[in-house]
């Protein structure tokens, strides 16, 4: 069978800076046990947040939950605020 032969012209006329309202990506995203040294607490704890929903929102990249350094951060400014 013949292959195809793939032209990669259209992908040089991309603009090679994203635009400025795009953020970057942090150099790595949190794992529980980040978030729970983080804190002090317990590994338990972290996942009872996310049942709950009480604590720093996470997803899931797979299996793996993964939380990102901004919304950790957000979230301990909006607990202190709710605290104030």
């Amino acid at each position: 069978m013949p292959r195809r032969q793939v032209t990669i012209t259209a992908l040089t006329a991309l603009p090679t800076a994203p635009p400025a309202n795009l953020r970057p990506l942090p150099d790595r995203y949190l794992t529980p046990e980040d978030v729970a040294s983080l804190f002090g607490v317990p590994l338990e704890t972290v996942y009872q947040w996310r049942r709950k929903r009480t604590g720093p929102p996470g997803f899931r990249v797979g299996r793996h939950l993964r939380y990102h350094p901004d919304a950790v951060a957000q979230w301990v400014s909006d607990q202190a605020h709710q605290a104030a």
